[in-house]
């Protein structure tokens, strides 16, 4: 009995090990629609998120052959493109975003990592300066605290920095009500809004200020999801089965794209939780 124990605990280890080896390497395409009376023009996105330097293939040629399958119109980045680390390089990263934006426009919301690295000059080094550069050359202004408008379409592309101080460990600290009014201003109702928002822990929040969607990662999918049950397991702030950690929400009439992510830190694994692609279409009603 007990050589039987041994053998199928042997067995599940290996079987565990190779979808963990197999689900690291590889994304999903998911997609999403979205009709609204005030978007004038139909606009197909793809969403970018915690990309953290992963490389599908040695130029991410996977990665950018399934993005120009979905026949985009414009890219949305959600943060963590890069990993804050120290030595860490941003190449990958910016040698994917070059290419992106020589075909597409590009909207960039930084995440954690990007704005971790401006924090702490000391331990990052010239990271963020370089990744600021290296942006300004390509042509991309990141959307820190900042909103951009497709006018002919009718939408307003905003994205928002929190504090670190709303990434806090094992708890999600409350966030007063005018706190995104003073970073953003006040959400404009005859556009369409899409918020680039790294964290989405807040969502109640960004829906109150205003946002119709909000494009978030941060969880990566909580690195390995349940069985069945699909629940990831634990998020960036050591929280067991996070409220959110992957898919679409709705609160009222906002919705969030909840991405995955494309990479992975700190636990470099993914298990029953292989990385995302997101489109959303947003059309006008009636379309």
């Amino acid at each position: 009995m007990a050589d039987i124990l041994c053998v199928l605990v042997c067995a599940i280890l290996i079987i565990l090990i190779w979808v963990a080896i197999y689900d690291s390497n590889r994304f999903v395409v998911r997609q999403y629609r979205i009709a609204d009376g005030r978007i004038r023009k139909k606009v197909k996105a793809v969403i970018l998120s915690d990309l953290h330097n992963k490389r599908y293939g040695r130029e991410n040629e996977r990665l950018i052959e399934a993005i120009r399958g979905q026949e985009p119109d414009i890219i949305l980045i959600a943060g963590d493109m890069v990993t804050a680390k120290k030595g860490e390089t941003i190449e990958p990263a910016v040698c994917l975003i070059k290419k992106l934006a020589a075909e597409y426009p590009v909207y960039y919301g930084y995440g954690n990592h990007e704005h971790r690295m401006e924090l702490y000059p000391e331990t990052y080094g010239d990271m963020a300066e370089r990744l600021g550069q290296a942006l300004a050359d390509i042509g991309i202004e990141p959307l820190v605290n900042a909103r951009t408008f497709i006018k002919e379409c009718g939408i307003e592309i905003c994205g928002v920095q929190i504090g670190k101080e709303y990434y806090r460990r094992l708890r999600v600290p409350n966030m007063k009500t005018d706190y995104l009014d003073g970073l953003l201003g006040k959400a404009q109702d005859q556009f369409f809004t899409v918020l680039l928002a790294h964290n989405p822990d807040y969502f109640a929040q960004y829906a109150q200020w205003g946002a119709d969607l909000v494009v978030s990662g941060h969880v990566h999918g909580g690195v390995a999801r349940v069985p069945v049950w699909g629940k990831g397991v634990i998020s960036p702030g050591l929280r067991l089965f996070p409220k959110f950690d992957g898919g679409i929400y709705r609160n009222g009439g906002s919705s969030m794209i909840l991405s995955r992510g494309l990479g992975m830190h700190t636990i470099p694994v993914r298990l029953f939780n292989p990385g995302e692609l997101w489109t959303v279409t947003l059309e006008p009603s009636g379309e």
